[in-house]
């Protein structure tokens, strides 16, 4: 049956009625993909190397000839592993070029229904940076840090908000003790690729809460153009006990291995001084996580309130919840949203 060539939007749109082949290299899926796509790579990241360089050096017809030498003998293995999926297939390589349509063709002419995509992941990647310079309604979490914000955002979704959680596309929490307890961090390009995907998911005509955050998470970047949207979005500043905020640091690190805490308390030594740093190593040896935490937070509280008082946000709103638990917090976090929105528009 024919292949059926389809731009980015009709891609997308029926791709989740099949499954997604990404035929470029493992190093150029691992850098960034579809989400949800399977990595079905056509050369090794290696056989890609040789191909480019013939292709760079000797010309088009001499790469060609190589590639179809290194195809060769796999292209039984690759009809074999795609009938697996038992499902219409979308593939696609970096351009949409020679790549995706021979084994579009190949897969085609073994008799499955196979659709390629226009322009490849480069227009997949278009697609991204021009979903992210949208401008978006949001509604920003912020707090000092140890105040449950991703807690509470989570909480709101399990209510019917529209929740993007950013720390956890990143697999990170934002400080220097962020990466404890996550996995690998993905790159900076498929970060955007996730964020895209779950934006898209959203009725993008209701607000959206997500938390604040800086530009960089971890080592992971927010796409700038997003960034800027959130950094104008209406702030909404969560005020929580000091002793709330220890106790939940605590938990969360409390069954971190020490040498990751160490190496924590490091990465902050310069910003805490010589002094507490030494009282934060002397709290681990005792065991008192909650005086460790009080130590890191002389240095967050202050980086936090400076950057408050920089933020950019349209209006900022301070929320002190009556009762310090997640599910309070969420509850009452609505109902001062819903009465400070409200007077915020007949302002307008």
């Amino acid at each position: 049956m024919p292949v059926q060539v389809l731009n980015i939007s009709d891609f997308l749109a029926l791709s989740p009625k099949g499954q997604v082949l990404d035929v470029r290299s493992p190093g150029e899926f691992l850098q960034g993909h579809i989400p949800g796509a399977a990595s079905f790579p056509l050369f090794t990241d290696e056989e890609r190397k040789i191909v480019g360089t013939l292709y760079k050096h000797q010309g088009r017809e001499t790469a060609i000839e190589k590639g179809l030498e290194l195809v060769g003998l796999k292209l039984a293995n690759f009809v074999k592993h795609a009938r697996e999926f038992n499902k219409p297939l979308f593939v696609h390589c970096w351009r949409g070029g020679m790549r995706s349509g021979s084994m579009a063709w190949l897969l085609s002419t073994a008799g499955m229904d196979v659709y390629t995509l226009k322009g490849g992941y480069k227009a997949y990647r278009k697609h991204v940076l021009s979903e992210l310079s949208k401008p978006y309604k949001l509604f920003v979490l912020g707090g000092r840090t140890g105040s449950g914000k991703t807690d509470v955002l989570l909480e709101l979704k399990k209510n019917g908000e529209q929740v993007i959680d950013l720390e956890g596309m990143a697999h990170h929490k934002g400080s220097a003790f962020g990466s404890i307890h996550q996995p690998p961090q993905p790159t900076t390009e498929h970060f955007g690729n996730l964020l895209c995907e779950q934006l898209s998911l959203l009725d993008t005509s209701k607000y959206i809460w997500i938390e604040d955050e800086s530009r960089m998470i971890g080592t992971v970047n927010i796409d700038e153009a997003f960034f800027n949207t959130l950094r104008k979005s209406p702030l909404i500043v969560l005020q929580v006990s000091n002793e709330y905020r220890l106790t939940r640091l605590a938990a969360d690190y409390g069954t971190a291995e020490r040498q990751l805490l160490d190496q924590a308390f490091e990465r902050i030594k310069k910003k805490l001084g010589g002094q507490h740093l030494n009282s934060a190593m002397e709290a681990l040896n005792n065991g008192d996580l909650k005086l460790a935490a009080a130590v890191a937070l002389r240095y967050y509280d202050k980086a936090y309130d400076f950057g408050l008082s920089t933020k950019e946000a349209e209006v900022i709103w301070h929320f002190e919840p009556e009762v310090e638990t997640i599910q309070a917090i969420g509850q009452e976090l609505r109902e001062f949203v819903q009465i400070h929105l409200d007077k915020w528009k007949k302002s307008d």
